[in-house]
């Protein structure tokens, strides 16, 4: 994003579904349920809304059918991202700056998906037709996340001495978040012997290493900072947004293979929104498994490379800590909507709305999409509490 349009934008109403193991209705029906939500907290209705913008990997709502479906009555924007994780910042931005620049007064934008009773993520199916370099993985049965997630986990351990234990108190820690959100999936506490003792998915990632898998649905409503003075809820302004590349597995020009696109983007997204590290009160890292957490702290410069694990085990990251990271619980225990349900939780730590896990007087907000580990791509937003 330019920083010409910094803070010309804001977070005026959120919204969600139960995040469940089986909705029991369509990704539209999901989708137009959290829209719907989202425009109630913003006390604003589908006849205010001249935009629409979402992220998907063919197991969404189409967002022409989701604007037809909500009512509205004249479409002025739209935007259909294809990608998963890494793409989740890419239709918040766009909506920003249509906002910005005038191509629409209104946008909502979400994420729904069936991915624990439909498409699930998981599974090497689900990757198939989604890149070509899948033709140079096949052959080493090595398609599906969390065996990717795998070696990329096995290399940072080995650069940087990290221990099991250090995963582990990423998950523990995330949990405890967990456990003060209602909403969260996962609320029982875990201990690091449950956390060693739980099976294999790929090793060296065990079950409490790795996101959950969800059918829910989240959205957001965007509009002008100026607009959002005269709204129902204290407005929390898109400070910037940035975009960069990542490490495709195997078409990649980057032979380092614990280098992340997140920490060649983060200076940009730093400029643009004026600020730095120091200045970020939460973080609500993209959490696929437990290791990018760790990777994200040190990409974007919360502690030096390899220093990631001394500062999680110090309590850094718990809320009442220097930096609170998670603070819902992640995709480890909340749930997971592809990483907009973050933007989410930022935005209401931001508008000092969420009871126990609340970071006392939270004013900036970072929150991020997948790295741009194995992806191509990663991206993240900066938010901050408006007045």
């Amino acid at each position: 994003m330019d920083n010409r349009l910094r803070d010309a934008a804001a977070i005026v109403g959120v919204g969600c579904t139960e995040y469940t193991k089986r909705s029991g209705v369509s990704t539209l029906t999901l989708a137009t349920q959290a829209i719907d939500d989202a425009l109630a907290d913003a006390g604003l209705d589908p006849r205010d809304v001249d935009g629409v913008a979402c992220h998907r990997i063919a197991d969404s709502a189409d967002p022409a059918l989701v604007a037809q479906t909500l009512g509205i009555p004249e479409l002025r924007f739209i935007r259909d991202v294809f990608g998963g994780g890494s793409s989740c910042i890419a239709p918040l931005s766009a909506a920003a700056t249509a906002v910005a620049t005038g191509q629409a007064r209104c946008v909502v934008v979400w994420r729904a998906l069936n991915a624990r009773s439909g498409a699930r993520m998981s599974g090497a199916a689900a990757m198939t037709g989604l890149s070509s370099d899948v033709q140079y993985w096949l052959p080493y049965q090595h398609v599906s996340a969390p065996q990717q997630y795998a070696m990329f986990t096995r290399a940072y351990m080995h650069a940087y001495g990290v221990t099991a234990e250090d995963l582990g108190r990423v998950a523990i820690i995330q949990r405890d978040h967990a456990a003060l959100n209602p909403r969260a999936m996962m609320r029982q506490p875990i201990t690091m012997d449950d956390y060693l003792g739980s099976r294999w998915i790929a090793e060296p990632l065990r079950l409490f290493d790795c996101c959950l898998e969800s059918d829910a649905a989240v959205a957001l409503v965007v509009t002008s900072t100026q607009r959002s003075r005269d709204l129902r809820r204290t407005p929390v302004t898109i400070c910037a947004t940035a975009s960069g590349g990542g490490n495709q597995l195997a078409s990649n020009h980057h032979r380092e293979l614990t280098a992340s696109g997140a920490a060649r983007m983060a200076p940009r997204l730093y400029e643009a929104a004026g600020i730095g590290p120091a200045d970020i009160d939460v973080a609500e890292f993209y959490d696929a498994f437990s290791p990018l957490v760790p990777l994200q702290l040190e990409a974007y410069g919360f502690c030096a490379p390899g220093g990631a694990a001394s500062m999680i085990a110090e309590g850094a990251t718990r809320i009442g800590g220097r930096l609170p990271v998670n603070t819902h619980g992640g995709h480890l225990s909340e749930g997971y909507v592809h990483g907009l349900n973050h933007v989410v939780e930022a935005v209401r730590q931001l508008r000092h709305e969420c009871g126990a896990r609340q970071v006392a007087g939270a004013q900036v907000a970072l929150s991020t999409a997948q790295p741009g580990i194995n992806s191509g791509l990663t991206g993240a937003v900066i938010l901050k509490r408006g007045v």
